[in-house]
């Protein structure tokens, strides 16, 4: 699990080696103006706030960072990035299923629910997919290329036979 995760994270680090600030800043892609800096900042908080509170068992993911710098700046978007694949590489070989109490705002509100930090790293993964899928759309408007063919792409999602060409 740690693996696939680190494997999907690196795609990112890939990404952010071949732009430059002006790119991984640019907010002009409609129809939400959101950068590739403020999806990849956004990822890695979510991961962050799983690492800050793995100890105590209390993991709070409304109490993000949103450090600016981390989405407008390339190398504290690529530090991050490594930060979070160093945390997940200690994890490797870890029994993941000890439980954990998560904190969240789904839009009505905190709710509370438990977890296991297996079940939060997953979740935290498909979140990374999900947001990656969307850069793509803002990548190719940017005129960038994507990292790989794998960059977004839900691995339990049949694949397009255009996509394969």
């Amino acid at each position: 699990m740690i693996d696939a995760i680190i494997q999907n994270l690196r795609r990112g680090v890939k990404l952010l080696n071949a732009i430059e600030d002006k790119v991984y800043s640019d907010k002009s892609v409609v129809p939400y103006y959101s950068s590739i800096g403020g999806h990849m900042r956004h990822i890695l908080d979510i991961f962050d706030c799983a690492f800050e509170g793995i100890d105590s068992g209390k993991i709070d993911l409304t109490k993000r960072k949103r450090n600016s710098l981390a989405e407008e700046k390339v190398d504290f978007g690529l530090q991050y990035f490594y930060t979070i694949i160093e945390k997940l590489e200690a994890l490797k070989g870890e029994d993941l299923s000890f439980k954990v109490e998560v904190k969240d705002d789904l839009g009505m509100g905190i709710v509370n629910a438990p977890y296991t930090m297996a079940s939060l790293l997953i979740q935290a993964h498909s979140h990374a997919i999900h947001h990656f899928a969307s850069l793509g759309y803002v990548i190719s408007q940017l005129g960038v290329e994507l990292p790989d063919k794998d960059f977004g792409y839900n691995p339990t999602t049949p694949r397009n036979k255009a996509m394969e060409a």
